[in-house]
């Protein structure tokens, strides 16, 4: 062997791991790493947070639904953005959902039993229901009733999701499907009654939803100016107007500006009925 050849297995050597000895490193390391776990996690322990569901139960019953709760039908219609009754019935067409068999999981996470695996009492269905109108009409986060509802922010979220899924498969037979002459006629009959105005249908209205991923090259075409950013205009279409929407026979604007009691009074009753489809698009964009 040249004296090259030597050099060469001598720097290879001296640079070289035996296999004894890594696994030593290994081992060391190893036995670092588990010992910085357990230290963490006896800094930081697993968190448990405690929730009472049977005095949430007890609270919600008492505030809403017993046979004098502490607050009126008024405003219970205001915060839950329906009548008592809807809601209730809502909750039993749930509850006594059992057309499907086996049950559809959105359905069982609402037949859930009335204690857990190690005995305490769950969320029952008017806790899961409200929590779901709640998020529904306040656009409020999984977790921002955790202290009157003592419910957490995961089972939070599979409230609104599930019960989103339970109420479309049972009403979307009835609902969710094109309106008949006799549905027309009944609109137009309620709208008369409670507005005053005879053969309309809805209110119409737009409003302008962020476009977050519109491509460069379309951003000039859908950005507006007092907006800032792109946007996609959605409408809903139906018959009251503002004054942005062109001249159609079948869009009743308001007077711009109105120089008698006559038309003050019809731009004020027009202004007010279409209110309605406003406060719905006011919802949508708080989601």
């Amino acid at each position: 062997m040249s004296s090259s050849d030597e050099d060469s297995v001598s720097y290879m050597s001296k640079y070289t791991i035996d296999a004894e000895m890594l696994n030593t490193f290994v081992t060391l390391i190893e036995d670092e790493e588990a010992e910085a776990e357990s230290f963490r996690m006896a800094i930081i322990p697993r968190r448990t947070i405690i929730r009472n569901h049977v005095e949430a139960s007890t609270r919600l019953y008492n505030h809403y639904f017993a046979p004098q709760p502490v607050y009126p039908a008024d405003y219970f219609r205001r915060r839950f953005r329906m009548p008592k009754e809807m809601f209730l019935r809502i909750v039993n067409d749930i509850y006594h959902f059992d057309v499907v068999q086996p049950l559809p999981k959105h359905f069982v996470f609402f037949h859930n039993a009335l204690t857990d695996a190690v005995g305490r009492p769950t969320l029952n269905i008017f806790q899961k229901c409200t929590s779901a109108i709640r998020q529904l009409a306040y656009a409020s986060t999984a977790d921002q009733l955790d202290e009157y509802l003592e419910m957490g922010s995961q089972t939070s979220t599979d409230s609104l999701n599930y019960f989103c899924k339970c109420v479309v498969q049972l009403y979307h037979s009835e609902f969710l499907r094109k309106p008949t002459q006799e549905d027309v006629n009944r609109v137009t009959a309620k709208h008369e009654a409670v507005h005053g105005f005879s053969g309309m249908l809805e209110s119409v209205d737009c409003m302008h939803w962020a476009w977050r991923n519109c491509p460069t090259a379309w951003q000039g075409q859908y950005t507006r100016g007092d907006k800032g950013h792109p946007t996609i205009i959605l409408e809903a279409g139906y018959y009251l107007a503002d004054g942005i929407y062109p001249e159609c026979t079948t869009l009743v604007k308001s007077f711009k500006c109105p120089m008698d009691p006559k038309t003050s009074k019809f731009k004020r009753f027009q202004e007010s009925a279409r209110k309605d489809v406003e406060r719905a698009f006011g919802v949508l964009q708080g989601r």
